[in-house]
């Protein structure tokens, strides 16, 4: 009989299971984490434990945080279990499993974040870090600058004490942190973007300067905003994930699953203190862009590259699409002909290191994490991930012609429905729109590209633009693994 995730149960747990070996109770916060979803949890709350078993860091646990009505269900569950977490590696040699204490507290949800901004402004309190996702950084597409006329900026700007957003939250922290003489914290984005840390510093800063500029200024000065790459294949949690915890004898209502692969690098730029994750295996540098651009383009954009292809010939997992010979194929040719000349070696890796890396990462069967999660807000991942290759092709007269296909597929894919005809549920915020400009494209191609938000002037760009026209023409009229064949042989 699996035995229910507690304190009280940990010494009741199966042999071989990993767990704390440090007393919990002694524990003391310094971390409040927004957006506890299951990247999260197998990754920055991973290394924080790996340091607290060395008997480090004790004093930097996690309070969980979130400001959506849906984190109120993930509150109720990880309080139930006293905020503890199984984490279960996928090795295709094997599978193992390990406890995770490292999260004290969560922190009430409620309207207006009380809570949350009263929590952040307690001395203790020196980093706030958040993943969550992409797409919520508030970023004008077509600018990357900030977007201040999103419904909930406009919000926040108008009820800095009663604010809808995370952003707003910390701003209204920092202005009780500043007022009351405790001073600043360190704001750090775990999430999957370039330049992650100066994204959320625009985006506080650009906030508060809404409704209090001395403010912003102040938060631009005294708070830091380290940039990181964040790496770990992290599935969603479902049935098999609940069933497959309770094999290793643990009762746990929100388990995750993982790849047997992490990388944390990290700028070193903390105003108040940090923990030392690099005794735990990440790394501190002052050159993080180079990491993050290889693992950004190659490894999310190489995500993007399979996940609409799989989709649209009903390949389920990521795995699958290693599988698959056209996919497979495709996702080589891309990378190393469109892809890695854009792409510098870092300590560890060269690009082309970084591809048998991907390649057996992606394919590890143990991992079943479904190309509907990935092709996920493909009106984010596209851009951030894709297009950026796009323009440096361009710029330096290497082929574009497969990236071309990956956005053909993605316009296809956001048709809704696979080549079998099955239909494919809503996949993006932005879904309806999307279908509507994707029917269109249907037998006008280049309506696609005139999505400015998304492409910017790429539309204006005839080698990009002509080859997507015929991609998405010809997987329309030949199918899409027609376009494939063409694509690997070289001809139109």
């Amino acid at each position: 009989m699996a035995v229910k995730l507690s304190n009280a149960t940990l010494g009741q747990l199966p042999e071989g299971v990993k767990r704390p070996s440090y007393d919990r109770s002694k524990l003391t916060p310094g971390i409040v984490h927004i957006g506890l979803g299951n990247f999260h949890r197998a990754h920055q709350s991973w290394y924080l434990h790996r340091l607290m078993q060395q008997g480090l860091a004790r004093d930097w646990a996690i309070i969980g945080a979130g400001v959506r009505p849906h984190d109120q269900a993930m509150r109720q569950k990880m309080a139930a279990q006293d905020y503890l977490t199984t984490l279960i590696e996928l090795d295709p040699s094997g599978s193992s499993a390990e406890v995770v204490g490292s999260m004290i507290d969560y922190v009430p949800v409620e309207e207006g974040n009380g809570a949350l901004i009263a929590r952040m402004a307690e001395p203790e309190i020196r980093i706030v870090a958040l993943t969550v996702t992409e797409g919520g950084y508030y970023i004008d597409p077509a600018t990357g600058g900030f977007d201040a006329g999103h419904p909930d900026i406009v919000h926040d700007a108008a009820n800095p004490h009663s604010p809808r957003t995370a952003f707003g939250a910390m701003v209204a922290a920092l202005k009780k942190r500043r007022d009351s003489g405790v001073g600043p914290f360190t704001g750090q984005c775990c999430d999957n973007l370039q330049s992650n840390g100066d994204v959320l510093r625009q985006t506080v800063v650009s906030l508060a300067r809404l409704s209090d500029p001395e403010l912003a200024d102040w938060i631009d000065s005294e708070c830091t905003f380290p940039n990181a790459m964040v790496d770990c294949i992290v599935p969603a949690t479902g049935p098999k994930e609940l069933a497959l915890v309770r094999e290793f004898g643990i009762d746990d209502a929100v388990p995750v699953t993982h790849e047997n692969f992490r990388q944390w690098v990290i700028e070193d730029k903390f105003c108040c203190g940090r923990p030392d994750w690099d005794k735990a295996g990440a790394t501190f540098t002052d050159d993080v862009h180079a990491f993050e651009r290889m693992k950004i383009r190659m490894l999310n954009g190489g995500h993007q590259v399979i996940s609409d292809l799989g989709e649209l010939l009903s390949v389920e997992t990521i795995s699958g699409t290693m599988e698959h010979e056209g996919i497979r194929a495709v996702f080589e040719k891309v990378e190393r002909e469109e892809i890695m000349p854009h792409i510098a070696a870092v300590p560890g890796f060269t690009p082309g290191q970084y591809i048998e890396l991907l390649l057996n990462r992606f394919g590890n069967a143990m991992i079943v994490d479904t190309t509907r999660r990935v092709a996920f807000d493909g009106s984010s991942r596209h851009p951030g991930f894709v297009l950026g290759s796009v323009r440096d092709g361009l710029a330096a007269g290497t082929p574009v012609e497969g990236l071309a296909l990956v956005e053909a597929a993605w316009a296809r894919m956001c048709y809704g429905t696979r080549e079998d005809g099955s239909t494919i549920e809503p996949n993006d915020p932005f879904w309806s729109d999307l279908q509507a400009v994707a029917k269109r494209a249907k037998d006008d191609p280049r309506v696609w590209l005139e999505m400015r938000q998304t492409y910017g002037n790429l539309a204006d760009r005839s080698r990009f633009a002509d080859a997507f026209d015929k991609w998405l023409r010809m997987i329309w009229e030949k199918g899409t693994a027609a376009a494939m064949d063409a694509y690997l042989a070289g001809r139109d």
